[in-house]
């Protein structure tokens, strides 16, 4: 038995409306509750700035009377070390030096290095970093010397 072919039709009633309107969105707060909660928020914040602000204020001024307190000391352990450097250096050189004829200590052969001062006048403004680590091996030479860069 052959069945009669059923064209596909819409359901009784017909079918539902598109809705393409525009749906506005379901507004929560207005304008003036907006801009009073953005100025309740910032007075706060600013508030709490502020009292953060001081605390920092007292803080730094500790650190730099403590800094200023400790700068002398600093500077002196400073130069004691570099005086203390300087003497092993000489030392050293002296150890190094002793068997060749004619050497002496803190010359050229002989000829002093800076001849328009005294004897007994010590320029430290003259050494560099190289003459302060002369025997010192290259690594920890540069590991002295960046050292500042490190902290």
């Amino acid at each position: 038995m052959v069945t009669p072919k059923t064209q596909d039709l819409p359901p009784p009633g017909g079918y539902q409306k598109i809705p393409f309107m525009r749906v506005p969105a379901k507004t929560l707060f207005n304008g003036f509750q907006i801009i009073g909660a953005y100025i309740g928020i910032t007075t706060f914040a600013v508030y709490i700035y502020h009292l953060t602000n001081k605390q920092i204020q007292r803080e730094e001024v500790e650190m730099r009377s403590a800094r200023l307190a400790l700068m002398p000391m600093l500077i002196a352990e400073r130069d004691r070390e570099f005086l203390k450097q300087v003497r092993k250096n000489r030392d050293e050189e002296a150890r190094l030096m002793k068997n060749i004829p004619g050497w002496v200590v803190g010359t050229y052969y002989g000829e002093p290095i800076y001849k328009t001062k005294p004897v007994d006048h010590f320029d430290d403004n003259s050494l560099s970093w190289d003459d302060l680590c002369v025997h010192s091996d290259y690594r920890t030479q540069m590991i002295r010397q960046n050292f500042h860069l490190w902290n």
